[in-house]
């Protein structure tokens, strides 16, 4: 879902998963201290033991149970029977692992069936409290998927016909996009038509879209591959609708929208927790380097004052997350009138607009720093794709036209360094094939991003600045 609605499905579901855990630790001891103060002395280890496994039991088995999705948090009462079944089998498991572990009589009786019923209480209780939040939060969309329906013709109306029925709250369709729509198009079912697959990915830059759903008849194989190759540079969660192509997208797996199965086609490159793990890493990562590199950035202006005229850093407009335009920051390594916002010719060795303390920093990648305050404000990640300048060609092509692919690496967020850095695909790159195959890395890097490969191409970037290999 949109980032920037205020509470996301998955940020419901774990709160409700981490209140669950919390549940009978807190009632643990609430029941010795209010009910049994004669046993609060006795509050040891042993206790903290159990609270601890039956937390971690809780938020395994109830997971395992199938409690934590918006649809069975919108029916209490079938959630209800499913944590009667689940902390009854939690408890079961801590009395027989007590009885095998010979610690059982340490338990006041008492106090197990208060801390049963209490925590039993609790959960069922915090069920009804999330379902009146669900039904306030349906109400006012915040959980409410903006839906994009590509295809005007039956298939897209029989779509848009069935989720209107539906009426649940569950999905918002903000419009309807067709190669047709150049020319006006009535409303289908009340949903505007927007426009061409073009306007579709032009409005989905400028405006929050959760999910595009291409629905074109099956027979249409070509005109399906070539709207999802357009839309596939898209940071968007896309699927088709039923009556789709069956053998080229076997692979993919089957989800719901509403009660409407579609078929996954592309996940955004990176979840929400993710994404929020990746912003963690950067900050962290980020901070590090400003308080590391500091001494080096302050001698590094000064020396670029003393050797030539025009001022210490250069700001240029590239592309970055979702193809937006942002802009970059870099130490001045070219004299001032040579700076340009626009770099058809890449730097090359022995390049004379280079400034001779620009050598030396351009070497060393000591010109890329300040992207440190880029990393900080957000706009761009420590680690991913390098953003390149816009207007940049190879052999005389443009690079987003030599490679079909090319907007799909703004996916995710430009970085300071990438995979394609650390392999030796850095530096100028005046031929197809080599931006072929930074592509080719990017687009490698996003598929199988993981915290680990991120601190791997950290370390790996360390060598390759010694190495000063392609670094003009």
């Amino acid at each position: 879902m949109d980032q920037s609605k205020a509470l996301s499905e998955k940020k419901l579901l774990w709160a409700v998963r981490l209140l669950d855990m919390a549940i009978p630790a807190v009632v643990a001891w609430v029941a010795i201290a209010a009910w049994l103060p004669e046993h609060f002395d006795n509050f040891n280890s042993q206790y903290f033991l159990a609270m601890a496994a039956s937390a971690l039991l809780v938020g395994n088995l109830f997971s395992g149970l199938d409690l934590y999705s918006i649809r069975r948090l919108s029916n209490v009462p079938a959630q209800a029977g499913r944590v009667v079944i689940g902390w009854t089998g939690v408890v079961a498991v801590l009395l027989l692992a007590a009885f095998a572990a010979k610690v059982s009589s340490n338990f006041p009786r008492g106090w197990a069936i208060l801390w049963y019923f209490w925590s039993l209480g609790l959960f069922i209780a915090l069920r009804f409290a999330v379902f009146g939040v669900l039904s306030r939060w349906i109400a006012a969309g915040k959980l409410t998927r903006d839906v994009a329906v590509v295809g005007a013709g039956p298939h897209g109306r029989r779509l848009v016909e069935h989720l209107r029925q539906q009426g649940d709250g569950s999905c918002n369709i903000i419009g309807v996009w067709d190669e047709r729509a150049s020319r006006p198009l009535e409303p289908i079912h009340g949903v505007r038509v927007r426009g061409t697959v073009d306007d579709l990915i032009a409005y989905a830059r400028q405006r929050p879209v959760d999910q595009i759903v291409v629905a074109l008849p099956w027979a249409a194989e070509m005109r399906v591959m070539r709207v999802l190759k357009k839309l596939w540079e898209l940071p968007v969660d896309i699927r088709l609708a039923p009556d789709m192509i069956g053998f080229r997208l076997a692979h993919c797996s089957y989800s719901q929208l509403g009660s409407v199965p579609v078929l996954n086609v592309f996940d955004r490159p990176l979840s929400e927790e993710k994404l929020l793990l990746k912003r963690l890493e950067d900050v962290v990562l980020a901070l590090l380097m400003l308080a590391v590199f500091s001494p080096v950035m302050v001698l590094t202006a000064l020396a670029i004052k003393l050797d030539s005229k025009g001022p210490v850093l250069f700001r240029q407009t590239r592309y970055g997350f979702n193809n937006q335009k942002i802009h970059v920051w870099k130490f001045r390594s070219m004299y001032v009138e040579d700076c340009s916002d626009v770099a058809p010719v890449q730097a090359r060795a022995d390049d004379p607009r280079v400034t001779r303390v620009g050598r030396i920093i351009r070497r060393t990648s000591i010109d890329e720093l300040p992207q440190i305050f880029n990393v900080l404000s957000g706009v761009m990640s420590v680690v991913g794709p390098r953003p390149h300048p816009i207007g940049t060609r190879a052999e005389n092509v443009l690079f987003e036209e030599a490679v079909a692919e090319y907007a799909a690496r703004h996916r995710v967020k430009p970085g300071l360094t990438g995979w394609a850095q650390v392999n030796g695909w850095r530096g100028e790159t005046d031929t197809i094939e080599k931006i072929r195959r930074r592509v080719d890395h990017d687009l490698y890097y996003i598929e199988n991003w993981s915290l680990f490969l991120d601190i791997k191409i950290v370390l790996m970037t360390v060598f390759a600045v010694l190495r000063g290999k392609n670094a003009y």
